[in-house]
């Protein structure tokens, strides 16, 4: 039998969970952590959202929501390693030493980063940036390494930072000898990046997100607020530029998208295909969202379940950390 791979993923704690969340990571994250084969490691990424808010309510309030999402959802807590980033502190340690080998020039190309400084004037292209957001990729990089993460899956936007933690990884391994496992990165491809209510990326920055738990009324009324372009009924429409047929096939099953593409081409209404992402959404989260009514009820049992994950992460990241320690010449004088 094949030996068990370690899949690794994290959710930033900087906002309400949304359905581009639901479908891009958390149900294929759930869905993988069923697999025998594989170890899971799911962890609430609460250091990395202090670089896009420094709203500490919103970074509590987060982590809380994100939390109950994931074990509502469907995760079991048992057959996995689900932690806070916080609760792990080899993480931040890791960091630092990791960047004591990163190169500057490998940072400097960090799509995030490149992006802040070209939107600043050219007399002062580092203005608001932090050394949070310049670091960025060094702490994902920890994260993967922490635990010699095997596969990491990533939308497309993220796919850079995966590739940076490999040459991270090789370089510490060339200098230091074989330490870290050197992570292969997955990209779903049926999920995708979802688009939001105003047709752009869906995002919480954006505030065009369809947050998870929705009241059914409350659901409803953002999803007809998607943007449509001014096809009439009878018209066919393109099913390539509707955020609407985009929802409706991260949810729906082949069938389900063959119907609605057959309809698009026979010349939908927008109400109606509205209508029909707001069933087929309604039936997928109303479980999920009575479940998290429940959990919602009980905080001190949530934080005993993240504990008891963080004691499950430590003792994976120990033995590696004290490791790391000892080829870098951090040891005890007896040694």
């Amino acid at each position: 039998m094949s030996e068990k791979k370690r899949v690794l993923t994290g959710i930033t704690t900087s906002g309400i969970p949304h359905i581009g969340n639901l479908a891009g990571a958390i149900l294929p994250a759930i869905k993988a952590s069923k697999d025998e084969l594989t170890d899971s490691f799911l962890f609430l990424a609460d250091y990395h959202s202090l670089i896009k808010s420094n709203d500490p309510d919103l970074t509590h309030t987060s982590s809380f929501e994100i939390a109950a999402c994931w074990v509502a959802c469907g995760l079991d807590p048992k057959e996995v390693i689900f932690y806070r980033q916080s609760d792990v502190p080899h993480i931040m340690e890791l960091t630092w030493i990791l960047s004591c080998l990163t190169s500057k020039g490998l940072m400097n190309r960090a799509h995030a980063y490149k992006a802040a400084v070209s939107e600043n004037e050219k007399n002062d292209p580092d203005k608001g940036i932090t050394m949070g957001l310049f670091n960025y990729p060094v702490l994902m990089a920890a994260d993967i390494l922490m635990f010699n993460a095997d596969v990491v899956p990533v939308g497309q936007d993220q796919k850079q930072h995966v590739e940076m933690t490999r040459d991270i990884a090789l370089r510490f391994n060339h200098h230091y000898g074989e330490v870290f496992t050197i992570p292969d990165v997955s990209i779903e491809e049926d999920a995708g990046v979802l688009p939001g209510t105003d047709g752009r990326k869906m995002s919480k920055s954006y505030q065009n997100a369809i947050p998870i738990f929705l009241k059914k009324d409350d659901l409803r009324k953002r999803i007809m607020k998607i943007k449509t372009d001014s096809k009439e009924p009878g018209e066919p429409k393109e099913i390539n530029e509707s955020s609407i047929f985009s929802i409706y096939r991260a949810f729906a099953s082949d069938n389900q998208t063959k119907n609605l593409a057959n309809q698009y081409q026979e010349g939908i209404a927008w109400g109606e295909a509205k209508e029909l992402l707001f069933e087929l959404l309604e039936e997928k989260i109303n479980p999920f969202r009575k479940n998290y009514e429940e959990l919602i009820k009980d905080r001190s049992g949530l934080e005993k379940i993240l504990l008891l994950g963080a004691q499950k992460a430590l003792d994976v990241s120990t033995p590696i950390i004290e490791q790391v320690r000892q080829v870098v010449g951090i040891r005890e004088f007896g040694d």
